[in-house]
């Protein structure tokens, strides 16, 4: 193992999962569902705690493990979640009401996010959250950048997919489309980009005033 792979594992066994994000992801895995790694969900909770945020959405439950770690980061936040795999939803729900989540904190919405989220207010969520088909990714983080406040974020994890990204051989469509929106993000005036490479990778946007865009 090299140094990089040790200083990975060291941060995985480092990361201490709340017993409710712990005991959903459990489920989902049972359920075949893929939920963002334990120290991609720490990172979001830091980001959703330093955002205070209150309006939160995310697509793709997850199992309802992402989730959860939003509302452990940011405790007065009322979440959108989006999914259309019925399975996952039920399963998010589940999982909020065994960490004794308040109803009116949680909306879960059944439906494909390219049908959903154009119906949404823009400008109106602290913190989206993207995490299904990666195939959409662009069009979600596109969607995403509209439903944020000025200074909110939209976090999406997996960017790296499994390290594909780093390889200039790997020229796959997904790989691809990960690759290209690090690269215009990084290079766009309108967000301020952070690349994170502990875990699965997770790629931070946050969007700036117009006044400070140029």
């Amino acid at each position: 193992m090299g140094d990089f792979d040790a200083i990975r594992r060291f941060a995985d066994e480092a990361t201490v999962e709340p017993e409710a994000c712990a005991r959903a992801r459990a489920h989902a895995l049972e359920l075949g569902a893929d939920p963002i790694s334990a120290p991609v969900g720490a990172q979001c909770a830091v980001i959703a705690a330093a955002a205070n945020a209150l309006n939160i959405v995310e697509i793709g439950t997850g199992g309802g493990v992402s989730g959860l770690w939003l509302l452990h980061g940011s405790p007065r936040a009322t979440l959108t979640t989006i999914d259309n795999e019925p399975e996952h939803l039920a399963a998010a729900r589940r999982a909020f009401a065994d960490a004794k989540i308040p109803p009116a904190r949680a909306r879960f919405i059944a439906g494909r996010a390219a049908d959903v989220l154009p119906r949404m207010n823009e400008a109106s969520y602290d913190i989206v959250l993207v995490d299904a088909d990666p195939e959409s990714v662009i069009e979600y983080v596109e969607h995403g950048l509209r439903l944020v406040r000025a200074g909110g974020t939209v976090l999406i994890p997996r960017v790296l997919a499994g390290g594909a990204v780093a390889d200039p051989v790997r020229r796959d469509h997904v790989t691809t489309l990960y690759r290209s929106l690090i690269q215009e993000t990084q290079a766009s005036p309108a967000v301020l980009g952070a690349l994170s490479i502990v875990g699965e990778g997770l790629l931070q946007l946050t969007t700036v005033a117009a006044d400070r865009a140029h």
